[in-house]
């Protein structure tokens, strides 16, 4: 019955000039970075690990939360099963796996070398990011913008030592690593000299990045942001400063829809960055009124965005990632049903017949566009999402949800 489903829906969209494999063929090859932190709510594996700080929070206390490596990355492999394709994992500095305490600046690829091996094993790629808070150094909020030279000499080794497992991780599984830099710095109230932290946090990136690396194997991006808790009135790192650094250096910016006002849309970010640098890099979440950071579902800004990745032909052009800590519900459901949506997206808008919109709208027939663009949306998009479910050996259906509440009985239950 399902076959015949796919192959109804394979010849309802030929009619429109759409190719359902063509679009199965590319949602295939797209890998989808999937952060390491929702599974323990970013607590990492330091040992001498503190609270979280620098205005990042990660709300509830379900159960069954992972509590070393092994936990964790069982817990990917329960996500790897439910979900098509093949992906990325992205790591934060602070999941270095030490015999003791390495401080973050002392960092070296042989700690991350349970990742590889892990990544190897699957046919993964990895990711890499500085972890710039939840440390004693960073317990002001500032780092690569501090007025103290020896703090930011810290976090500048720091950002240097991750660069070079970065490298490590692209040399060793052949899949270009993204190094992501992302810093908490600015100030509660109204600053004296707004110039000043970024005209050092400038100095600081370009310390940072002088050494070429292949970019087969790492690239570099910085992460902007409007605002974060503590910091409500002026960030250092803002979207401006990275568009500009990003243009100006080897830097990729990397935009963060859970990182700007309520009233502005990645989506439309996109392609004006895309008329302009070569790559982008995306990290993807759901922000509710603020950067809450919740599980990405299906809404209209998550359509809109892979419809311009797909519209501007960049699936190759953009570095794709999420990054939510939801811990008021299961871990491992949250994981799923965010990399799912990400993919139901992107396939959604491969589905869709571009070329004749942009026909319609060059030509002014905006009545029209507007009909097909919502008789689109009842097109049997979701009998494509089974079958490329279906080739992938995972559920197509709501029953991968059983699967993980039997994974949550037999194995996080006993996590206390």
């Amino acid at each position: 019955m399902s076959n015949e489903r796919y192959e109804y829906a394979k010849a309802k969209y030929a009619e429109l000039g759409v190719d359902t494999e063509a679009a199965i063929l590319a949602l295939s090859d797209e890998r989808i970075s999937i952060h390491c932190w929702q599974g323990d709510d970013v607590g990492g594996f330091e040992k001498n690990s503190g609270s979280l700080s620098g205005g990042i929070a990660a709300t509830g206390n379900y159960p069954g939360k992972a509590r070393n490596p092994q936990e964790l990355m069982a817990d990917i492999d329960k996500v790897l099963s439910l979900v098509p394709g093949k992906h990325k994992i992205n790591v934060h500095a602070i999941y270095a796996v030490t015999d003791g305490p390495v401080d973050r600046d002392k960092l070296k690829p042989e700690h991350f070398k349970v990742w590889v091996d892990f990544a190897k094993k699957r046919g993964l790629g990895l990711d890499i990011n500085p972890t710039m808070f939840s440390h004693p150094m960073a317990a002001d909020g500032l780092t690569l913008s501090h007025p103290d030279e020896k703090v930011r000499r810290f976090w500048i080794d720091h950002c240097k030592a991750m660069r070079k497992v970065g490298e490590y991780f692209g040399r060793e599984l052949g899949i270009t690593c993204v190094n992501n830099i992302w810093i908490p710095d600015g100030y509660k109230d109204t600053p004296a000299d707004r110039f000043g932290p970024r005209k050092r946090l400038k100095e600081a990136l370009d310390e940072i990045l002088a050494e070429k690396i292949d970019k087969k194997y790492l690239v570099d991006t910085v992460e902007s942001k409007v605002f974060g808790i503590g910091v409500e009135s002026y960030t250092v790192g803002s979207h401006e400063f990275y568009m500009n650094y990003a243009a100006n250096s080897d830097a990729i910016c990397l935009l963060d829809n859970g990182h700007y006002h309520p009233t502005e849309v990645v989506s439309d970010k996109i392609p004006s960055m895309l008329l302009f640098s070569d790559k982008i890099a995306l990290h993807v979440t759901r922000g509710v009124r603020w950067d809450s950071d919740h599980v990405v579902i299906f809404d209209e800004e998550l359509k809109e965005m892979a419809k311009e990745i797909v519209r501007c032909d960049a699936l190759d052009r953009v570095f794709l990632a999420l990054d939510y800590f939801d811990a008021s519900i299961n871990r491992v459901t949250a994981w799923v049903t965010g990399v799912r949506n990400m993919q139901k997206a992107l396939l959604f808008a491969l589905l869709l017949p571009n070329e004749k919109l942009k026909a319609l709208q060059d030509k002014g027939d905006f009545s029209r566009l507007l009909a097909m663009n919502e008789e689109l949306k009842f097109f049997p998009f979701a009998d494509v999402w089974q079958e490329f479910c279906r080739r992938s050996d995972v559920p197509a259906d709501e029953s991968w949800i059983d699967s993980v509440e039997e994974y949550e009985r037999e194995v996080q239950s006993k996590r206390k």
